[in-house]
């Protein structure tokens, strides 16, 4: 087994997650097994309850874990499917440390981070590796070097350096390069200063990957590699992509930093076949054709926060040789009026959220996208308000509305699942993870998924209210997924629509680059057949 542990240093938001993503895309076309670890400092359990303007979105895994988007990126760029197991927050060690401390497994010791949340840290990257079904751990430590609640993480690291042997590890530091205008210089010190602080630490990075807007000359290499006690070779220029984030393994290719680790680790393997993904990002790049999509949602201002459904829309796009212009629509803007935002989009995507803000103005673009038959795809809260505009405008139930909105409302369309009824904590309390949905037949949902059966990944706590399904489907509202038992709406359609589906779950999180999920790319299909 081979660790390779990934850190970052001078300022946070660097691209970490991207990085280790995209080296383990080429160590696994080089037909090594790769798995991900992401160890995340702050003490939040998990990050279900941070606002994703705090920490951009949730990515939810198969088992339900509520995890960092970065487990994203690595489930995308490589065939690993992740679990629990692949993300630690300083919550979670420091609860495990307190939990065994009150169940007396320390036998009246002193409990302390050394060695007692090192060796916690410890037991969770070797709980990957005593699976036997990998040949490289890839793990991400969150944070910026020298972060007071990254320390226990990197002194664990060094720990376990010296107990698997320092042949069977890479440390790879990810950095900035600042470019001077005034003096038209890239600067080393901040990276210099960064290698010193994890020298203090007693970590000694073999790899540097240098984050950067313009090229680094051999001069500035040669300095790097003299200061920082790395190869010349080993000093990675990292420089920001042109045009997507999938041009990420291809610059570290060129720069020969997969060939450079596998010498490292003593790995014997073949040059990665990367045909498929250039042909990929090629089809990203310079598409042979456009549109313009909406996204309607009240966390546009920051980009992170719907990542997943970006992604996805880029993956459906280039499966058709399409380019993606998104219109970003914060959604209260359009509580007053909608035709002048929405009338130059060839379809409408109404994303995932929580609480009451903007969801006036959802509706009304879901209203729109219905009237105007323009292709329409809803996520979890899209469904929710695609239903409540359907039974207002369509169905006379003037009322309708979600309890979530309003807790009295005489035509709750949409309600509390019934076992979150007495649910008091907000952590980890949702109906989360992969459930099986039923398609119906004769549908649009069964055309686009070519199956009677899918598996969806969740993450909601309000449902369709099932007392109205006859009433709406008899004016054209079909659902046309549902939990097994039939008793839960997952999926809905419009019947005298092109394509107008809505979703309980989450498909975002199951999209790859060459692998789209179906409802994105049938929704990417309807709206370039819209456009014409």
């Amino acid at each position: 087994m081979k660790y390779i542990f990934v850190t970052g240093g001078v300022v946070s938001s660097l691209g970490k997650g991207l990085a280790a993503a995209a080296l383990g895309t080429l160590l696994e076309l080089r037909g090594l097994r790769v798995v991900f670890q992401k160890f995340d400092p702050y003490l939040n359990v998990d990050p279900g309850t941070l606002s994703p303007f705090q920490h951009g979105e949730v990515y939810v895994l198969n088992d339900g874990a509520e995890t960092d988007l970065d487990l994203g990126h690595y489930e995308r760029f490589t065939n690993c499917v992740l679990s629990r197991h692949n993300n630690l927050t300083s919550g979670q060690v420091y609860e495990s440390v307190i939990n065994r401390e009150r169940r007396g497994d320390y036998l009246g010791k002193t409990v302390q981070v050394i060695p007692h949340v090192t060796d916690q840290i410890k037991a969770r990257i070797r709980e990957l590796s005593d699976e036997s079904k990998y040949d490289v751990v890839i793990t991400e430590v969150g944070g910026t070097t020298g972060d007071i609640e990254g320390l226990p993480f990197l002194e664990a690291i060094r720990q376990f350096i010296l107990e698997v042997g320092a042949q069977n590890v890479v440390n790879i530091h990810v950095t900035l390069i600042p470019y001077i205008k005034a003096a038209r210089e890239l600067k080393t010190k901040p990276t210099q200063q960064s290698i010193a602080k994890l020298r203090e630490i007693g970590l000694q990075p073999q790899v540097l990957m240098c984050r950067t807007e313009h090229p680094l000359d051999a001069e500035l290499r040669q300095k790097l590699s003299m200061f920082c006690s790395v190869a010349p070779e080993a000093v990675i220029e990292f420089r920001d992509v042109e045009h997507s984030i999938y041009e990420a393994p291809l610059i570290i290719y060129e720069e020969g930093m997969d060939a450079l680790i596998c010498k490292l680790l003593g790995l014997q393997t073949p040059e990665p076949e990367l045909s498929k993904w250039r042909k990929f990002v090629e089809r990203v790049v310079s598409p042979r054709k456009r549109i313009k999509i909406a996204v309607v949602g009240k966390y546009i201002d920051l980009q992170d926060a719907y990542k997943s459904i970006y992604e996805s829309l880029t993956h459906a796009a280039a499966s058709q040789d399409c380019g993606i212009d998104l219109k970003l629509i914060d959604a209260e803007t359009l509580e007053d009026t909608v035709d002048g935002e929405l009338k130059d989009v060839a379809g409408i995507l109404i994303p995932g959220g929580f609480g009451d803000r903007g969801v006036e103005g959802k509706i009304k673009a879901a209203r729109f996208a219905r009237e105007n038959k323009l292709p329409y795809l809803g996520l979890c809260l899209g469904m929710q308000v695609a239903t409540i505009e359907f039974a207002r405008n369509v169905c006379g139930i003037t009322n309708a509305n979600s309890t979530e909105f309003d807790q009295t409302a005489s035509d709750p369309v949409i309600c509390l699942l019934e076992e979150q009824l007495e649910v008091r904590n907000k952590g980890a309390s949702m109906r989360l993870g992969t459930w099986p949905t039923k398609i119906q037949p004769g549908t649009l949902a069964e055309k686009i998924y070519g199956k009677d059966e899918v598996l969806e990944r969740h993450r909601h706590r309000y449902e369709f209210n099932m007392k109205y399904r006859d009433q709406m489907r008899e004016k054209g509202f079909e659902i046309s997924g549902t939990s097994p038992d039939g008793s839960l709406a997952e999926l809905v359609e419009l019947r005298d629509h092109p394509y107008f589906l809505a979703c309980q779950y989450h498909p975002e999180f199951q999209s790859k680059p060459n692998q789209p999920h179906p409802l994105f790319k049938g929704f990417i299909q309807a709206a370039l057949a819209h456009q014409g």
